[in-house]
């Protein structure tokens, strides 16, 4: 499809995974998120990890929203209708980040606010050596802004569970229809207690990483702690790194297990988010488990060889290329190529635009050219 002369190309239709399974009566929304907005630079090229008392330089810089961008961008790229809200700081800083996400990437923000006189929140990012370290800074928004315990209808919502902390929201998306994803940061209490993620409850799915799986549960392995963790959620998906992900429903008995994509990583940031992003399109769209982590990791795979968290996230002219490559690669291994199979329908040519997506620049807010 041809966009029309003063439209912009970025919110024309791409691939619409939920085509098929969408009515009259479906909510407004997607998938709806809250969290922090930060923006994020990031440092990359670093021989190693900076030494204490030396300076290091960077070959590579980049700057971007970040935070809960990271996932909202994601979702938005893969083609689902993202609602979000976010406190975005009252500066230039904030007006580049709503800017990237409302006008770049079609994200909804009505439910978001700018908090007179706060200021963003920022993380500085090095990566090197596949691995990364960072520094932020910030400041609490005042309570009430953004107001997250009144969710858009949505059919299905992420969220960062915070161990001791109830977030009213979820159980009311819950409530209300809305399928809730999970997931959860490093427990920097040491207890690890599942009983103090106590809005696990409403969630559909849970999503946390090999080592705060096997903290949670006391299982000597990620795969054991998947197991264990479907005695409080439906659905548990353990990423194992480099080895993948594994994932188990306990309502159909299904498990499955699905190998990495090796790619050379330029920064990992919100890789992560996007390994969410990719599960939740495909579990939305009723894929086979399997496709869902499959789809996962490659978008998650893609995402590390671009800079930032949010505008590294890949599109559908991102898969579809890969899709296109990967199988005109000799001596390609049949069986790797069978289990992405499932892209051919969802790709076909022609049916992506062609223009490139937003990626992280080395500064923002240049001066325009008369």
């Amino acid at each position: 499809m041809t966009p029309s002369v003063g439209e912009d190309p970025r919110k024309q239709p791409q691939v619409d995974p939920l085509a098929a399974l969408r009515t009259p009566g479906d909510p407004p929304w997607d998938v709806y998120l809250t969290g922090t907005v930060f923006l994020d630079i990031i440092f990359t090229g670093l021989d190693s990890a900076p030494v204490r008392g030396t300076e290091s330089w960077a070959r590579g810089m980049g700057s971007s929203p970040g935070g809960v961008a990271n996932m909202a961008t994601a979702l938005a790229r893969l083609g689902l209708r993202t609602s979000l809200a976010a406190a975005f700081g009252d500066d230039h800083y904030g007006d580049y980040c709503w800017d990237a996400l409302a006008q770049g990437e079609g994200i909804d923000l009505s439910p978001s606010r700018t908090v007179p006189g706060w200021h963003s929140p920022v993380t500085v990012s090095m990566a090197y050596e596949g691995e990364r370290t960072m520094v932020s800074h910030g400041h609490e928004p005042p309570p009430e802004e953004p107001a997250p315990e009144d969710p858009p209808r949505a059919r299905a919502a992420v969220a960062s569970l915070t161990p001791g902390k109830r977030a009213p929201w979820i159980a009311q998306a819950a409530h209300h229809g809305t399928r809730v994803f999970a997931d959860v940061g490093w427990d920097d209490t040491g207890a690890w207690d599942l009983a103090g993620l106590a809005d696990l409850e409403h969630c559909e799915a849970f999503l946390p990483n090999a080592a705060e799986a096997m903290r949670y549960t006391g299982a000597t392995c990620p795969r054991a702690a998947a197991h264990a963790l479907t005695e409080h959620v439906p659905l548990a998906v353990v990423t194992l790194g480099a080895e993948g992900a594994y994932a188990v429903d306990r309502r159909t008995g299904e498990s499955a297990e699905v190998p990495a994509i090796a790619v050379e990583a330029l920064d990992p940031t919100g890789a992560g988010d996007v390994f969410v992003a990719g599960f939740v399109t495909g579990t939305l769209a009723d894929w086979p488990l399997a496709d869902r982590l499959a789809f996962a990791g490659l978008t998650a795979a893609l995402s590390v060889q671009e800079f930032g968290g949010s505008l590294s996230a890949p599109g559908w002219a991102e898969i579809a290329a890969w899709w296109s490559r990967v199988q005109s690669v000799e001596g390609q291994d049949p069986t790797a190529l069978r289990r992405y199979a499932f892209l051919a329908d969802l790709v076909p040519e022609g049916a992506v635009r062609p223009w490139p997506l937003r990626r992280a620049v080395p500064t923002i807010g240049f001066r325009r050219s008369a």
